[in-house]
């Protein structure tokens, strides 16, 4: 059987990028069971409520929902059981750090499989009060307005 390449995405937290400012991601493994491997390579998963917290040195991955396998047998898993996370002791200590300083959360961005194996990408990020999200979308809007106006402008067109 050949090896896998290349990345195939099975799911993304598109809130976490609305809700949260991004401050620094991580790359991470995760550790599965058999028939959460067949789920997500059926491309069924939600990061939606997701988090991380770390527990006696070890990064844990909550509230992902990985749905049961639907040929899976007793040796199924649960939903929304708890995963841990393969890091570095030193990302582990330096994320610890700055979550216990900062008041910062970790929360997951993406799930998918690298080469065959099953990664999330986490990332420390700061909650987004309504006016920092209003002014996002205000400088979104802003950018799309000069985009098109210069695409109008290079064809001939009249603003």
């Amino acid at each position: 059987m050949a090896k896998e390449t290349g990345q195939k995405m099975v799911a993304q937290n598109k809130k976490a990028r609305h809700d949260y400012l991004i401050e620094d991601t991580y790359e991470a493994g995760l550790v599965l069971m058999g028939t959460e491997v067949k789920s997500l390579r059926q491309g069924r998963a939600s990061l939606v409520d997701g988090f991380v917290d770390i527990e006696g040195h070890e990064a844990w991955l909550h509230n992902v929902h990985i749905p049961e396998y639907s040929q899976g047998t007793w040796t199924n898993h649960s939903a929304r059981r708890k995963r841990k996370l393969l890091l570095n002791r030193v990302e582990i200590d330096k994320i610890e750090r700055r979550v216990n300083e900062k008041g910062l959360t970790v929360v997951p961005l993406a799930l998918y499989f690298k080469d065959g194996r099953a990664k999330v990408e986490i990332a420390l990020a700061k909650g987004k009060k309504s006016w920092d999200k209003r002014q996002a979308i205000a400088e979104r809007t802003a950018n799309r307005e000069t985009e098109q106006a210069i695409g109008r402008r290079m064809k001939g067109m009249r603003d």
